[in-house]
């Protein structure tokens, strides 16, 4: 078997979800579209690249812990094709301090606390058990990956992993908090023939919006592809009769943010639901 996919394969295991990389330290893409930098990825992917595919397929969206999915025939070209494996360190609760030089190390022994740490290239991870949003460039040298975010898997390090610190969770304050996403007005007609819709009926559509974000909130691989999944599931319970409000969509994005999704994945998804439902 290929080394690298028993290698994702153990991490899959121990709960890590986890992806190929190719030569360059960059995702495979899993299916046509995707082959070559088709879809026109981006060089951080932070999120999958902006195809049309039905579902995330590359980046850090795709990693996975399901065994059945990574020995997929699906797959079987993209660990053909890798270099190296990846995982999700926030779909497994985790982030990584990528420390980029020697100067940066130095800061990092002299500021953060001791955690398990892990050589690379050019530099440490230093990895925390809890996870964050993930910020490039917080100080020279110094990047956190969590969520939406891959890191290359490099063995498991040394020393006893701590809790994530407040230290390291301040360095992303600095950043622009992310702009949250202005609910798309939801426009449908009203019921065939007069009447009121069951949907309004407040139980029965508060316990599917209700479900809606549990179902997005308890995700723990593959958020980009549940968010998706759960906006056409509402969309297509609720979206024809008129009985949605931006009260309603305004919580479902706002569990999906909770989640790590961007103000434009969550305007991406909702729109994509609407257009695969011809909405």
């Amino acid at each position: 078997m290929n080394t690298h996919l028993n290698t994702a394969l153990a991490l899959a295991a121990s709960g890590v979800p986890v992806l190929p990389l190719r030569q360059g330290k960059r995702p495979v893409g899993n299916c046509p579209a995707c082959t070559g930098n088709g879809c026109g990825d981006r060089p951080n992917m932070k999120a999958a690249g902006p195809c049309q595919c039905p579902r995330p397929c590359h980046g850090w969206a795709a990693a996975t812990t399901d065994p059945d999915i990574l020995q997929s025939s699906a797959w079987a070209a993209a660990w053909r094709q890798a270099h190296a494996v990846a995982y999700h360190p926030g779909g497994a609760r985790l982030t990584v301090v990528d420390l980029d030089n020697a100067d940066a190390i130095a800061w990092a022994r002299e500021s953060l606390p001791a955690t398990r740490t892990v050589p690379t290239t050019r530099g440490e991870h230093w990895i925390y058990r809890g996870a964050m949003g993930s910020v490039n460039g917080v100080r020279e040298g110094v990047d956190l990956k969590s969520t939406m975010a891959y890191a290359r898997w490099l063995g498991p390090g040394t020393g006893t992993m701590t809790d994530l610190p407040d230290a390291v969770r301040a360095l992303a304050v600095k950043k622009p908090s992310p702009v949250q996403a202005t609910p798309p007005v939801v426009t449908v007609p009203a019921p065939a023939g007069g009447g009121e819709c069951r949907h309004r009926t407040p139980a029965y559509l508060e316990r599917g919006i209700a479900m809606a974000e549990q179902r997005i909130t308890e995700a723990r691989s593959g958020v980009h592809t549940t968010v998706y999944r759960t906006f056409l599931a509402v969309l297509s319970a609720h979206g024809r009769c008129g009985c949605l409000t931006d009260a309603h969509v305004g919580r479902l994005f706002a569990a999906a943010q909770s989640k790590g999704e961007t103000a434009r994945h969550c305007n991406d998804a909702w729109s994509n639901a609407r257009t695969s439902l011809g909405m």
